[in-house]
């Protein structure tokens, strides 16, 4: 990398220490439960995976330009300016092995957050071209096409056309003045477009009005993942341009972990401004519409399930309790994972660490952690409402030769949707 660009990554970091920052740094009391709470410490025993250990160059950039001891240490010598082969080095740490799950600053008993902390560590290694190729390539098709995976509106008509003849119902596409629009991740609609189809069961029976943008419609946030305010804030803004347009009155965040907490809560904050609407997480509505008794469900599921938490929608998006108000209702025989709930364990590919070849071996390794769990409970499906979770974890199970199957949570509502006594009969009438 050139000076100017290395120059412009440690402008970034001291632009990014704010007091926050500051304050949890200095009130570090080197405990090192965050280390025991992060999986790629636990499964590697390597100090190095220690989340304050990766905040080293955060850290150092502080101390050099905040403190009068870093002052005066560098004015001595004593204390180096990073260098372009220190943050190339860092690079591991930062992308690799970090899924910002939020599980170190759940413990750190004096309430630092430490992945608020690796976001600001981000943004710097963005900056000076350290992010990883992945995520720079999911960045730029992005920005260029839309989304991540490179899926533009000719893709997503043609699984619309193909749901629409499996479930027989229409799927509204740009239709204003509904009350909910449905974002999608690009995963969704390559790899689980089943959801789209669960969906339009779903709102059919709950009498939902809704629809699908045909621009917008991409609810993964690499900006979030990569460290760049510009593309994160790029990216809402597109989603929130559409909801506006077609004066929807929320948006719903669909299962996709860093979507739900890019859009809900770091999102007006991107803009600047308040949305003209309400964001929604699929779990929260679903749940909203059964207490609701607009969501009539029959019939259990009879095999053994569990459930995985994803950490962006569960830990720290506060949305626990709902999936599980879910689960007891359609199924017979529901187990917890040890650790259920906000402490659950990551599956290993979150924040772009799905989207970075280089971490692949480390992602499988640290993946023991969930077969620790799954063990446990030893169930015939995992249940998730994650696509990024259920793809790493269909990923790991294949790696570990477990046979369970994966399945998300919206999809198994879908199944349980009580037949609708209003319908008329078929072959009749309908008077």
């Amino acid at each position: 990398m050139t000076a100017a660009t290395l120059e412009r990554g440690l402008t970034a970091l001291k632009e990014h220490i704010d007091a926050p920052v500051a304050a949890f740094f200095s009130s570090c009391v080197h405990c090192g439960l965050c280390a025991e709470a992060c999986l790629f410490y636990t499964e590697t025993g390597d100090p190095k995976y220690a989340p304050i250990r990766k905040l080293e160059p955060l850290r150092r950039q502080w101390r050099r330009e905040y403190t009068l001891v870093g002052r005066l240490g560098a004015l001595l010598g004593l204390i180096k300016p990073l260098t372009d082969d220190e943050l190339a080095e860092w690079a591991h740490l930062i992308y690799d092995s970090c899924t910002m799950c939020g599980r170190c600053t759940l413990v750190c008993p004096v309430g630092n957050d430490l992945t608020y902390m690796i976001r600001k560590l981000r943004e710097g290694m963005a900056a000076s071209g350290h992010a990883r190729k992945g995520l720079v390539e999911a960045a730029k098709k992005t920005i260029k096409l839309g989304s991540p995976m490179g899926v533009q509106l000719p893709a997503l008509n043609a699984q619309i056309r193909r749901v629409e003849a499996e479930v027989g119902l229409p799927i509204p596409v740009d239709v204003a003045g509904v009350d909910y629009m449905v974002i999608l991740s690009s995963m969704e609609v390559i790899q689980f477009p089943e959801i789209i189809g669960a969906l339009a069961r779903i709102f059919d029976r709950a009498g939902v009005t809704w629809t699908i943008p045909s621009s917008g419609f991409e609810a993964t946030n690499v900006g979030i993942q990569i460290g760049s305010r510009d593309i994160a804030e790029e990216i809402v803004r597109r989603v929130v341009e559409a909801a506006e347009k077609l004066r929807v009155k929320y948006v719903i965040s669909p299962e996709c972990g860093h979507a739900y907490v890019a859009l809900r809560w770091e999102g007006p904050n991107l803009l600047g401004r308040p949305y003209r609407f309400e964001v929604i997480h699929l779990m929260e509505l679903l749940a909203k519409l059964r207490a609701e008794g607009r969501l009539p469900l029959a019939g259990k599921h009879d095999q053994r399930v569990t459930f995985h938490d994803p950490c962006q929608i569960i830990r720290r998006g506060g949305i626990d309790q709902e999936p599980r108000d879910l689960l007891n209702e359609i199924t017979e025989d529901f187990a917890e994972m040890p650790d259920a709930g906000i402490w659950n364990w990551c599956c290993g590919g979150g924040g772009g660490v799905s989207a970075v070849d280089e971490a692949e071996h480390l992602r499988t390794k640290v993946f023991s952690r969930k077969m620790c769990q799954l063990d446990e409970v030893h169930p015939e499906q995992l249940v998730t409402a994650c696509a990024n979770c259920r793809n790493i974890i269909e990923e790991g199970l294949e790696a570990y030769n477990k046979d369970i199957e994966v399945i998300g949570l919206t999809e198994l509502v879908a199944e349980y949707l009580a037949p609708d006594e209003t319908a008329p009969a078929e072959g009749g009438d309908g008077s």
